[in-house]
């Protein structure tokens, strides 16, 4: 936002918690002046250490480049950790995807979930960051110099890169979800394929078998002492060769 004597710039800052993964969001404002530059943190953290360090160590362009190289060096720190926090949450989707392939289970689809939720969080305050950087880099205004705007394009670059990076995670994950009902339904399949290769087998087996349970007083084969061995031996022979007949058609 510009003004008469300075330029006002708001940015969400991501915070890592590495040990519990989680990411938390906090307002940044820069106050841009000809001389001066004010920064505003909610809280108090050391993500603009390296720039401390930078100057403590009397790098010459940080020290003498002026207010606007120090606002893009700032801004740098916050997009550089839109990338990092992306990538973190990127390792966990390729090793979600892994586990996928090896053991889909139910609680995968709860993980997914979860994954999406925060990488909409991510990118509904990547998003605004995107435009406000896009709209500075093209701001006529006396408080950045003609040779720094330079800079302010890499800027560009960096965040487009953080945005495509929200957005291509997000195609990742639908893939997973398709994958694994995908994955499911051929498990499903073989399970209805084999039950029910599993039941045709027995509807001959059944019908052999009503016949000799009928209740009839006259069956010619009750009086041959061999019958019983003969019908397990036809049974048999059915459910074999019906199996064989399944594995040539290649139903299992």
């Amino acid at each position: 936002m510009e003004y008469e004597n300075c330029t006002l710039i708001s940015i969400k800052m991501l915070m890592l918690n590495e040990k519990n993964g989680k990411t938390t969001v906090e307002n940044l404002s820069l106050i841009l002046t000809e001389k001066l530059l004010f920064s505003f943190q909610e809280q108090k953290g050391d993500v603009f250490e390296p720039v401390r360090e930078r100057i403590k160590k009397q790098k010459k362009r940080i020290r003498t480049a002026g207010t606007d190289y120090l606002t893009f060096a700032l801004l740098d720190i916050v997009v550089d950790n839109y990338l990092y926090v992306l990538g973190f949450l990127g390792d966990k989707i390729e090793t979600l995807e892994e586990n996928l392939l090896i053991n889909p289970t139910q609680n995968i689809i709860t993980e997914i979930n979860n994954y999406k939720r925060e990488l909409n969080f991510l990118r509904k305050n990547i998003k605004p960051a995107k435009e406000m950087i896009f709209s500075l880099a093209k701001t006529d205004t006396d408080f950045i110099k003609e040779n720094t705007y330079i800079y302010f394009k890499e800027l560009e670059d960096n965040i487009s890169q953080a945005n495509d990076a929200t957005d291509n995670y997000r195609e990742i994950l639908s893939d997973q979800l398709n994958i694994y009902h995908t994955t499911i339904s051929s498990k499903l399949n073989d399970i209805m394929r084999f039950l029910t290769i599993f039941s045709v087998i027995f509807i001959p087996l059944t019908f052999i078998a009503g016949i000799y349970g009928t209740n009839f007083e006259y069956i010619p084969e009750l009086s041959y002492k061999y019958s019983y061995f003969i019908m397990w031996g036809i049974m048999l022979v059915t459910a074999i060769a019906m199996l064989l007949f399944f594995k040539n058609k290649k139903w299992f």
